[in-house]
């Protein structure tokens, strides 16, 4: 059965919102979303022809201090600005009950986008990382799965470190981010 978000529709709070209320990582998230520039032309006019598409919806669970929504959610706010689609944000802690409904790995992992018809049914999503990025936390989550294991802490350190390199250094990761949404909701 589809997982209907209907009771989630208009109850988040705008892009800008959450921005202004940001209280950590506000300056990261904004180097990040003030750095976005469209890779490729053709992925910008993707994402400005979809104002004639009435029948998205866009959720985002989000926190604040979160390292992988500072580095990701700028790049989904900037893609989706000039698509017409409404864009949400649910503060995961306040969501708690949405977000266990899209772990990750059995975890909760933000952020996650969310796409819903007007009537609130889950059509697809994507996060909490771009593919390449979220590859490594799978390896180590299949390789350790002892979260008691007296090396746990420094193996998944030496694994977010990984990750941390496989973002790269400047916004190179952003395309990737932007051709992952345009594949996910051109499949919708």
């Amino acid at each position: 059965m589809a997982i209907s978000l209907s009771a989630k529709l208009r109850t988040g709070i705008k892009p800008q919102q959450f921005i202004d209320g940001m209280e950590k990582n506000k300056e990261g998230f904004l180097n990040w979303y003030n750095s976005f520039t469209w890779e490729s032309k053709e992925d910008e006019e993707y994402f400005a022809s979809l104002k004639n598409r009435d029948d998205l919806r866009c959720l985002i669970i989000s926190a604040e201090w979160c390292g992988d929504v500072v580095r990701n959610v700028p790049v989904v706010f900037r893609a989706l600005e000039n698509s017409g689609i409404p864009v949400e944000v649910l503060i995961m802690e306040q969501h708690l009950e949405t977000i266990d409904q899209f772990l990750t790995m059995g975890g909760r992992a933000i952020p996650i986008v969310i796409f819903t018809d007007t009537s609130g049914v889950v059509l697809g999503h994507w996060g909490p990382r771009p593919q390449h990025v979220q590859a490594i936390m799978k390896e180590f989550k299949k390789n350790n799965p002892d979260r008691e294991a007296a090396d746990y802490n420094e193996k998944i350190g030496v694994a977010r470190a990984e990750m941390g390199k496989q973002y790269g250094e400047g916004t190179g990761y952003q395309a990737i981010i932007v051709s992952e949404l345009r594949d996910l909701i051109s499949s919708l």
